[in-house]
């Protein structure tokens, strides 16, 4: 970097990405771009979150998807990346209930019946009543609290305050019925 003239050293880094710097998110993607070579199951990545899934019917399919499991650690060990083991889980989806266990980095995964993905929630039964709770929860705090702070209540802001404020929350990830 040259600042005012003088250029500075070079510095040699082991690992690691240094957090808010410019280049963080383009090396992160170099890092992560091979992650999901070599795995059979889904992936989906996005940011710094990485699921696998896949349809698991029998016991060659569990351990299919125990083998994607080992792969994506040893991927994240090649590039000297950890994964957050506290944060991984599993959900199994749908009705069949012997379930298989699986494991990462020698830890067992947790298994949840219901979690959040990037502001949704997923239950292992698919309803989506804890969703809709979420967002009807929301929706009325924010109701209450421009109840309480807007003295003047004049219809057309009374209605941009909704679109802006509580709308979003509300239809946020709900698909269009009339299609």
């Amino acid at each position: 970097m040259c600042i005012v003239g003088r250029w500075s050293g070079w510095i040699r880094v082991w690992s690691g990405v240094p957090r808010g710097s410019v280049l963080g998110p383009v090396l992160f993607l170099i890092f992560i771009n091979d992650l999901d070579q070599g795995i059979v199951s889904n992936t989906l990545e996005f940011a710094d979150d990485t699921k696998i899934f896949k349809e698991v019917r029998d016991n060659i399919d569990c351990e299919a998807l125990q083998r994607d499991l080992d792969n994506v650690v040893l991927c994240a060990q090649k590039w000297q990346m950890e994964f957050n083991v506290k944060k991984c889980k599993v959900i199994h989806v749908g009705r069949q209930t012997d379930c298989c266990e699986y494991y990462t980095g020698g830890s067992k995964l947790v298994e949840e019946t219901l979690e959040t993905d990037l502001g949704v929630w997923i239950s292992a039964d698919m309803k989506c009543s804890q969703q809709l709770r979420y967002a009807v929860n929301k929706a009325s705090k924010l109701l209450g609290m421009i109840k309480r702070t807007i003295t003047y209540k004049d219809l057309k802001i009374m209605l941009n305050l909704y679109k802006t404020l509580v709308r979003p929350h509300v239809e946020y990830c709900v698909s269009d019925y009339r299609s």
